[in-house]
């Protein structure tokens, strides 16, 4: 199966301070670090559920009693 790419710009100091970092590692490009960076994020995001304190969640219920929706 034949993989598609697009073509992304960045900022040439970027690329170069990446290009610096991935050296002596198992990255072989630049391409290939952004695109493991750009998963990882993407997974995160899809992942994460919001939680929130304990002290916001108690404002939540006040404010939530205070409109009548809770008792």
């Amino acid at each position: 199966m034949e993989k598609e790419f697009m073509t992304i710009s960045i900022p040439t100091s970027l690329y170069k301070k990446i290009e610096e970092k991935i050296k002596g590692t198992e990255f072989s490009s630049v391409s290939s670090y952004v695109t493991k960076v750009l998963r990882e994020k993407l997974s995160q995001e899809e992942n994460s559920t919001e939680v929130f304190s304990p002290e916001e969640e108690e404002k939540i219920k006040e404010r939530l009693k205070a409109l009548g929706y809770i008792d």
